[in-house]
């Protein structure tokens, strides 16, 4: 089984490195392997006795196996969770449980990297206005998503307003109703 590749092992365990926790969570799985399958893609990690991931013994058992879907780089785009909601969990309960609970909640202190660089008041600026450039980012995003809907179903209708489908699905009800009656008079009529 190929292991982690080494830049994204030493990324994860920088990320371990800063969450005291999450290596708590994992040493108790010391020795206990998992696979990583993401189309075609796939590999294995050792969680070591420190808790920081390594490469796996070639005869190492896997105990749990993370399977994500091909589209799991387009769903990261949608959050972590996305991810998570579309990833399958095999084997050991417990440890696919600690592994869910790390990956779920480990963050990345990007200031904490940074103001070994640049000192922790600009690290802490330049954070705190990369936050603020993303949220702004964010809004305009969608207050364009919110005008071309406006757009597309005030100025140019291309799109059905959500009241007039309601609308209309109304109407259709009540015509169906009206003609089941208008079938029951003709069938006493007759």
């Amino acid at each position: 089984m190929q292991a982690l590749p080494a830049p994204l092992l030493a990324a994860i365990n920088h990320l371990l490195g800063q969450a005291v926790w999450a290596r708590e969570k994992l040493v108790a799985f010391a020795g206990h392997a998992a696979r990583i399958k993401l189309p075609p893609f796939e590999a294995a990690f050792l969680i070591g006795a420190d808790g920081f991931l390594t490469a796996p013994l070639p005869d190492a058992e896997l105990e749990v196996s993370i399977s994500l879907p091909a589209t799991a780089p387009l769903l990261a785009l949608q959050g972590k969770d996305a991810v998570m909601r579309a990833a399958r969990i095999e084997g050991s309960a417990e440890f696919a449980e600690a592994l869910g609970f790390v990956i779920r909640n480990l963050r990345w202190d990007a200031e904490e990297d940074l103001s070994k660089i640049v000192g922790d008041i600009a690290a802490h600026r330049i954070v705190a206005g990369s936050r603020e450039f993303a949220g702004w980012q964010q809004q305009a995003a969608q207050n364009f998503a919110a005008n071309l809907a406006e757009y597309f179903t005030e100025e140019q209708p291309l799109i059905a307003r959500q009241g007039d489908i309601a609308a209309f699905s109304g109407d259709i009800d009540r015509l169906r109703d009206d003609v089941a009656r208008l079938e029951k008079r003709l069938q006493r009529l007759a």
